[in-house]
């Protein structure tokens, strides 16, 4: 704890301080709430995108094993060419949004492809759409934990040190001034009594 001067300046210093953080805190402790909210948001989105996946593959799991025997499907036959995005803002912390993505498709020759080829091509959109909105929001999840992080670690400032330290140093101040005051009353009657002896004697 910084040593602090007891003084009347010093002591409105301190409880202009101890206003400012009994002002913010509460601030503070809603953006926790509406961070831990955010997160929660993040999780079940993250999970129904998991969902999502999952029934496109129950679908496409009887065509799977088509791709691996004939070779029909090799990773060249569709790229993704172009991440869409846009900045979000929740509590206050920039966040990425999924809009979208751009595929190109190779050419491919159809006299020599099966015709579930095209099918199986739109499902893979499907399937790469669900993955990079995935990336996305587990982006938006890693930025909402470390400014929840960042908002704890200043409430629990304000709350467990700031609050406490600045009280104690204004009863400290405030002891101070007022045994000055009573040492000064003291001398003052002592000083009285003095003169009122001396003009008797």
């Amino acid at each position: 704890m910084a040593k602090i001067k007891l003084t009347k300046n010093e002591l409105k210093k301190q409880k202009d301080s101890l206003k400012m953080y009994k002002r913010y805190l509460p601030t503070l402790m809603l953006k926790k709430q509406q961070l831990q909210a955010e997160i929660r948001t993040t999780e079940i989105n993250l999970q129904k995108l998991e969902e999502r996946k999952k029934s496109i593959f129950e679908v496409f799991e009887t065509w799977v094993a088509v791709f691996g025997e004939r070779g029909f499907f090799t990773p060249e036959l569709l790229k993704v060419t172009k991440v869409q995005t846009a900045e979000g803002n929740i509590a206050g912390v920039a966040i990425p949004l999924f809009r979208g993505a751009e595929f190109e498709v190779s050419p491919y020759d159809l006299t020599h492809m099966p015709l579930w080829i095209d099918a199986a091509i739109e499902k893979l959109k499907q399937i790469a759409l669900l993955d990079l909105e995935h990336r996305i929001v587990e982006e938006q999840r890693r930025r909402l934990d470390r400014e929840l992080r960042i908002t704890t670690q200043r409430v629990n400032l304000f709350e467990k040190i700031k609050i406490p330290e600045t009280s104690d140093n204004i009863k400290k101040i405030q002891v101070y001034l007022g045994d000055q005051q009573t040492a000064a009353v003291v001398r003052g009657k002592i000083a009285k009594r003095g003169l009122a002896k001396a003009g008797g004697a």
